[in-house]
């Protein structure tokens, strides 16, 4: 089922996972259903009380430099071509953040479970619960090719190559990312780029980040992020085809204030302060390196995942350089329990993963 870029913000997703290193799961995601978004939204770094300090360096070591930024509503290729790190959508748009509820699968490697959650965003208009007979809520199945490794750690990083997969006409989206969580699986952080036709108006890679509290689902690019780079934020177009670093890191500076920080490429993007969790997240024992597709129910994928080739060909997207920060090893374990997609180990610290669309 098609979305549009901007319908009706927020009812009920019921969700179903297939392959989430070996999950089954129902839960409640965002899906657009309201005009408004929430009230209560992030906000530029310079207008909040007590800011953390980012690391004085990035992940991997490196003194944080302004990413070069292409031409607002370039394609992704375009912005490739022109050795552009990113870009905004369209003209006119700002770096303001934009919540979007769109369908999320959960991050999770128990299995299987089945959980209900509940919607994040606010209640449907009255005069869609007033309807006779509300349309039924949309689902999805979610499908996944993942490296994942239990360890303390306090974040971590990866080159992942940023590809256009194709996207089905009924699918939600494909996506690579990064995900930090608690050993229990109910905190989580995330960041990667996601080809979404109904967030996004494009079939173009977009860097998102996305966050869980206690298990609860809630928004891309917003929902308690702050941004803090004046160049990009969540939401912007990526070039395709190249390897670009993405990393989470916690971090707590001179003054107590800790954060999961975000960084991408050569920039801090922002963080999510640990106050969202109140304190409760600020190490992690679980860490994921996957790609995500996520389709209708009762219907197979129609989408690549990756760049659409499988693992086996040198071509085939990969994830590498794979680290783990706070001194812990990197050791990880693969899974991809579904038919159409896979992964293949290169090395302690490089894979290639996922695969072409089905025949639809």
């Amino acid at each position: 089922m098609s979305i549009p870029r901007r319908g009706l913000v927020a009812a009920g997703l019921a969700v179903a996972v297939v392959g989430s290193v070996g999950a089954i799961s129902t839960l409640n995601a965002g899906a657009e259903q309201i005009p408004q978004p929430p009230a209560a939204v992030s906000s530029p770094a310079a207008a909040v009380d007590d800011t953390p300090d980012p690391p004085s360096t990035l992940p991997w070591g490196a003194k944080p430099q302004r990413l070069k930024i292409g031409r607002p509503g370039a394609s992704s290729k375009a912005l490739a071509a022109a050795g552009a790190d990113a870009a905004l959508s369209e003209p006119g748009d700002s770096l303001a953040l934009d919540p979007e509820f769109m369908p999320k699968g959960p991050v999770t490697k128990r299995g299987p479970r089945k959980t209900s959650g509940r919607p994040v965003a606010p209640p449907a208009p009255a005069r869609l619960s007033a309807l006779a007979d509300p349309p039924p809520e949309p689902r999805a199945s979610y499908y996944y090719s993942t490296a994942f490794q239990f360890v303390e750690n306090s974040g971590s990083y990866a080159n992942l190559v940023i590809s256009k997969p194709r996207l089905g006409a009924n699918d939600y989206h494909s996506l690579a990312e990064i995900a930090v969580q608690t050993p229990d699986e109910r905190q989580t952080v995330e960041v990667g780029w996601t080809v979404n036709r109904a967030m996004h108006g494009d079939d173009d890679p977009h860097l998102f980040v996305y966050h869980w509290i206690d298990k609860r689902e809630t928004c891309y690019n917003s929902c308690g992020f702050v941004r803090y780079s004046q160049t990009v934020k969540p939401g912007m177009k990526l070039p395709e085809g190249v390897s670009k670093r993405f990393g989470i890191q916690y971090f707590k500076d001179g003054d107590g204030n800790g954060a999961w920080w975000i960084a991408y490429d050569s920039e801090w993007v922002g963080f999510f302060p640990d106050t969202l969790w109140q304190g409760r997240f600020t190490s992690s024992g679980l860490v994921q390196w996957f790609g995500e597709v996520a389709s209708p129910v009762g219907a197979q994928p129609c989408s690549d995942m990756g760049n659409g080739l499988r693992p086996d060909d040198e071509r085939a997207a990969r994830i590498g350089t794979i680290s783990l920060l706070g001194g812990a090893e990197v050791s990880y374990s693969l899974k991809a329990e579904n038919p159409y997609y896979a992964n293949l180990r290169l090395s302690e610290r490089t894979m290639r993963y996922g695969g072409p669309a089905p025949a639809c």
